[in-house]
């Protein structure tokens, strides 16, 4: 973000790559150990154990790139990418509630949804 911008934007970009951030962090011990509710979800997808590997690394990679400065929208936009094909699924096979989580997983997607938009909409200037 360039400097001449208001500190509250600066504060506000850093509070949703934070808080995406944290979010895909949090999930990657449940993809990496094999948790049951990881494995459940990727199974009914069709695409256990590779689909889980796979997205955990991209959840890596964007929450690496979300809290470096020079990438945020980077981050951002891959964040986006991952984060939309977990929301289609939970919308189309998963549904918004799985294994009895009351919706968690489904609410944590959206949250990091509209923090990744938030912040590619703030970091938009540097975007090529």
């Amino acid at each position: 973000m360039e400097t001449t911008q208001p500190k509250w934007m600066k504060a506000l970009s850093w509070a949703l790559r934070i808080i995406a951030a944290v979010i895909f962090l949090q999930t990657l011990y449940f993809k990496f150990t094999g948790a049951p509710e990881s494995v459940y979800i990727f199974q009914t997808m069709g695409i256990e154990p590779w689909g889980r590997y796979g997205s955990g690394v991209a959840e890596l990679i964007a929450a690496a790139l979300l809290l470096i400065p020079r990438t945020t929208w980077m981050g951002a936009g891959l964040g986006l990418a991952v984060i939309g094909g977990a929301i289609f699924s939970h919308l189309t096979k998963l549904g918004i509630e799985v294994q009895g989580d009351g919706g968690l997983l489904f609410y944590l997607a959206l949250t990091v949804f509209v923090c990744c938009a938030g912040v590619l909409m703030l970091h938009r200037k540097e975007i090529f």
